[in-house]
This record gives structure tokens, C-alpha cells and sequence, in this order.
């Protein structure tokens, strides 16, 4: 199950030409650099749960890996990566929002 912290990278599989062209994004985008499922959904711009499902569509062809990274400590503070993809996404959901006011 992807969670919105996993982490993904481009596999060694190719997608094919039935795919969405979101699809083809989401590969261009992990071929740049590692991202999580949180942060693709907010840079594409669309919702997580139908990302979570075009990922695993890529997943099951093999042009997407979840890389073997070390294991997550639950005592650990969210990452500024995890927090910024968090960030993009709730934008891309509530564009209208009004932003929270910084403290101090």
C-alpha cells in the first residue's frame, strides 16, 4: 500500500502507450529527481488517491520503483521534503485558501 511518504524512483520497465498522459508526467518528474507520492499528486496538480492508483499502474509494469531506503523512525520530525509536498498538495486542493499566518 503507498503511503503518501513513499518515496519513488524510475524502473527499469517502460509504460505503455495505453497509460494516462499523467502517467507520462509522473516518470518525467520522478527521472529528475526521487519524490513521494505526496509531493507528485501536488505537482501534478491532482488529487492523491487517483495518483496512488496511475503509480501503481506504473508500478506493475516495473517503470517505477519504491527504492530501498532506510527504515523510518517514528520518533523522527516530519522531513522539510515531506512537509513542502504536504504543503503543495493541500494548495493544490484548496487553492482559495487564505495562508496561515506565521508566528512571531
Amino acid at each position: 500500500m503507498l503511503s503518501l511518504e513513499t518515496v519513488l524512483e524510475p524502473g527499469p520497465g517502460r509504460a505503455g502507450p495505453g497509460l494516462p498522459e499523467e502517467c507520462g508526467q509522473i516518470l518525467a518528474l520522478c527521472r529528475q529527481r526521487r519524490l513521494s507520492v505526496a509531493e507528485l499528486a501536488g505537482t501534478i496538480g491532482r488529487p492523491v488517491t487517483p495518483v496512488k492508483i496511475l503509480i501503481s499502474d506504473l508500478l506493475d509494469v516495473r517503470a517505477l520503483v519504491v527504492p530501498v531506503t532506510d527504515a523510518y523512525d517514528s520518533s523522527d520530525s516530519p522531513t522539510r521534503q515531506l512537509l513542502e509536498a504536504l504543503s503543495a498538495g493541500l494548495k493544490a486542493r484548496w487553492p482559495d485558501a487564505d495562508a496561515y499566518p506565521k508566528a512571531g
